[in-house]
């Protein structure tokens, strides 16, 4: 019986999120195995997996009701890291495809063998850096429905990473801390040349959400 801390349940119901069966469990052995990793390498200052529920799984999977939202057929999470929020996400969105973007080589190897353990078909994992990836003539360039950041760099160095990626209309889930309205102030230049705009701000447990839209 997986011992789940009852604030993650709270704060599903919260964000009227319901898993299907078998999800719990699998985000459950994505914790173990992200936790059992930082051992080795750096991925992760929390320790501790009560905390790591609600820090790490629920923070990432506020953004879940944004994507199902907005009909997603293809994610990209950049500098994925330990996996978040990308392979939680990819754990519930099974029709997704994902690719989780890290230029950290020992990071990505992890990333590709946690994603094939957790049975992760939708998922692939690039060993890249997010400039060349969006460079004028890339296979990735304006081809995604959805970039998702979580602890990215400010605003205005996210923003440019990452709208290049997206399709005309496609959206960058931003998930930032209580400076969130002091980094988009910084940022209005850099949205006025990448033509997007800020269309939705959420306030969770865990952090804020930036919804910005790639409108030209």
């Amino acid at each position: 019986m997986i011992d789940v801390p009852q604030p993650f349940i709270d704060g599903l119901k919260s964000l009227q999120v319901e898993l299907e069966p078998g999800e719990l469990d699998r985000l459950a052995s994505f914790l173990d195995l992200l936790l059992a990793a930082n051992e080795k390498m750096n991925l992760t200052a929390i320790k501790d997996h009560n905390i790591a529920w609600q820090r790490h799984l629920l923070d990432s999977l506020s953004l879940l009701p944004l994507l199902r939202a907005a009909e997603v057929g293809r994610v990209l999470d950049l500098g994925s890291g330990g996996g978040l929020p990308g392979l939680p996400l990819a754990i519930t969105m099974p029709d997704v495809e994902f690719m989780l973007l890290e230029a950290t080589t020992k990071k990505a190897k992890y990333l590709e063998e946690t994603a094939q353990a957790l049975g992760c078909a939708n998922v692939s994992v690039l060993d890249e850096r997010a400039e060349i990836v969006g460079e004028p003539g890339c296979l990735h360039r304006e081809a995604w429905d959805a970039v998702t950041a979580r602890a990215v760099g400010p605003m205005p160095v996210l923003l440019e990473l990452t709208v290049p990626l997206l399709k005309v209309g496609g959206v960058v889930l931003a998930i930032k801390g209580e400076r969130a309205e002091e980094e988009l102030r910084a940022a209005g230049e850099a949205m006025d040349v990448l033509c997007c705009d800020v269309i939705d701000r959420r306030r969770t447990s865990t952090g804020t959400i930036v919804v910005i839209e790639k409108q030209g």
